[in-house]
C-alpha cells in the first residue's frame, strides 16, 4: 500500500512540475508566430526583423531598414515576460541616446498583438497581426499617424 501512495505522490508531483513549465511563460508564448526572418520590401528599400528565442521568457531581434546597400535605420527589440506581463522594449540607433522605450502588452489574440506606451511622442501603439503562417502586419501609430509593414516569411 505504501509503494502505490508513494507512487501516486510522484506522479502527482511530476505532472504539476510539467504543468508549472509549460504555463509560465504563456505571455510571451502568444508571440511564438514572431520567430522568424520576416521582410517588408519595395522598390526603394527593405526592412527586416529577425526574431529569435533567447530563452524561455524572451525573445530578441534585429531589425533593419536598408535602401540601396546602406542601413539607413537599425533597431533591436526585447519581447520578454516579466512576472506575468509582456514587454516590447525597443533600442533604436541614434535616437533616444540609445536607451531603450519600453511598451506593454495591453490586448491580445492569438493572432493579433497590441503594445502601448502613451507617453511616449512616437510611436504610442504597437500592433502585430499574424494574416497567415508566412505573411503579417505590423503598425506603428500615434496621434495623428500611422505607418503600417506588410512583412513575408523568408525562412
Amino acid at each position: 500500500m505504501k509503494n502505490k501512495i508513494y507512487i501516486l505522490f510522484l506522479l502527482a508531483i511530476s505532472s504539476f512540475s510539467c504543468e508549472q513549465k509549460t504555463t509560465k511563460y504563456k505571455e510571451l508564448e502568444k508571440a511564438n508566430w514572431f520567430l522568424g526572418k520576416w521582410e517588408y520590401i519595395t522598390p526603394f528599400k527593405s526592412f527586416t526583423e529577425e526574431w529569435k528565442k533567447e530563452n524561455d521568457s524572451l525573445f530578441l531581434s534585429e531589425c533593419f531598414l536598408v535602401k540601396e546597400k546602406d542601413t539607413i535605420y537599425a533597431e533591436t527589440i526585447r519581447l520578454e515576460q516579466i512576472k506575468n506581463e509582456l514587454f516590447y522594449i525597443i533600442t533604436i540607433t541614434n535616437q533616444n541616446y540609445n536607451k531603450p522605450v519600453t511598451f506593454k502588452l495591453t490586448s491580445s489574440t492569438s493572432d493579433y498583438l497590441v503594445f502601448e506606451n502613451p507617453t511616449h511622442d512616437f510611436p504610442k501603439k504597437i500592433t502585430y497581426k499574424l494574416v497567415n503562417k508566412d505573411s503579417l502586419y505590423a503598425e506603428i501609430s500615434g496621434v495623428d499617424k500611422s505607418e503600417g509593414f506588410p512583412f513575408k516569411r523568408t525562412n
